[in-house]
């Protein structure tokens, strides 16, 4: 029997996963935006991506440590307000230095938000005995549906002052329902035989190969993210309203694909649906490579969110079920490791795209997409949650 408080925490953490995605699918309107602001381009708005995915990075690790050392439901908290006012401070800011500090806050309090929230939702699953990764990623997808899609019609309309403005008032009625919802666990590892409460990296290779995995499932999230838009406005002549569809229906459709996506790893297994999911975003980042029409490539990039949906829950339940890993420890280092692809390789992308067009860029994804697919056994750890005690219950 689930109680109403479990029920309770389950729906808080939904929401701040959906809230954690509107406001990066926010961030998608806000590119183009940047590039005419300041007359950037691809190289220098890679840079700018690039501090986003370093302040993520950093800040990832850190998080992990102090949700070991207090809880996810404080780290989710104090990270989640900042969140909320992030994009309107990389709005504000009048000169390149400023939007360089703005947006590596603005990635640090995503990245922490992001580690808090996906150790929050192991603590949920572990209380109910049931996988809800997969649906609490698919509100994060319908956050960043939300927010691309209607953001660059905002955008257009008020401006990136008056887009940013919008999305901050949002995020912070949806957080007044959230955080004092939010579950939280005892830590007993701090009891006071502990003398050396010291930050150490973990020993299980695994969890750094999973956080391998994470990347190369998160890279072609992170690619069409920042990109997509850009790759359909300058090489397809579509306008930014246009062009935000791109991110728009790859995040509905990870969306849809998501909150299906329990019911299809309970029936399949982890390492299948890992395999399925694969080979489907392999083919869908190929065709949109491929494309030259602006429907289409926003029809390819729908197929490759419905493959790519489930890939990422499965590797970070994977991380946050490794055998004798605390689930905050190996979640923040498969999570930084893995926000490098959605995070950092993106900054690479404006390197090489700038050089070859977005197209080749692409394409590539469905061979890094089909590495995953040859290593899915190393994820059935995923399919191991009712047997992992609890981490709020002292042990």
């Amino acid at each position: 029997m689930i109680s109403s408080q479990v029920r309770a925490g389950r729906w808080a953490v939904a929401a701040c996963f959906f809230t954690n995605g509107m406001i990066m699918g926010s961030w998608v309107p806000q590119v183009p935006l940047l590039a005419q602001r300041f007359d950037v381009g691809e190289a220098m708005l890679g840079l700018l991506i690039l501090t986003l995915g370093l302040g993520a990075v950093v800040i990832m690790p850190v998080c992990g440590w102090l949700i070991s050392h207090t809880n996810s439901r404080a780290v989710l908290r104090g990270s989640a307000v900042i969140s909320a006012f992030a994009l309107l401070l990389v709005a504000l800011a009048p000169n390149l230095a400023l939007v360089a500090l703005a947006i590596a806050l603005f990635g640090a309090s995503i990245g922490g938000m992001d580690v808090a929230m996906n150790s929050n939702a192991v603590v949920v699953e572990r209380r109910m005995g049931l996988a809800i990764m997969s649906s609490s990623h698919g509100f994060w997808s319908l956050g960043g549906f939300t927010g691309a899609g209607l953001g660059g019609k905002i955008a257009e309309a008020l401006g990136p002052i008056g887009h940013a403005s919008v999305v901050t008032a949002a995020a912070l009625a949806l957080l007044s329902f959230a955080l004092p919802r939010l579950l939280v666990e005892r830590q007993p590892q701090q009891a006071s035989s502990d003398t050396s409460p010291k930050v150490r990296f973990p020993s299980n290779p695994g969890v750094y190969l999973i956080g391998l995995l994470a990347l190369l499932c998160m890279a072609p999230e992170g690619a069409v993210l920042d990109w997509a838009a850009l790759y359909l406005r300058q090489e397809m002549g579509a306008n930014l309203a246009t062009a935000s569809l791109a991110f728009t229906f790859f995040s509905g459709a990870m969306a849809v694909m998501r909150f299906m996506g329990d019911g299809v790893r309970n029936r399949l297994g982890a390492v299948t649906t890992i395999r399925i999911s694969g080979t489907v975003a392999a083919v869908g980042m190929l065709a949109a490579g491929a494309s030259s029409n602006p429907a289409i490539a926003i029809a390819a990039f729908a197929a490759a969110g419905l493959g790519i949906a489930n890939m990422v829950p499965i590797v970070f339940s994977a991380a946050g079920n490794q055998p004798g890993v605390p689930s905050s420890i190996g979640m923040s280092v498969a999570t930084a490791i893995g926000y490098c692809g959605i995070l950092v390789t993106p900054s690479l992308i404006g390197f090489v795209a700038e050089r070859t067009g977005f197209s080749p860029v692409y394409m590539s994804f469905a061979v890094i997409l089909l590495v995953v697919v040859l290593l899915a056994e190393r994820l059935r750890p995923a399919d191991f949650i009712a047997t992992q005690p609890s981490p709020d219950v002292p042990r």
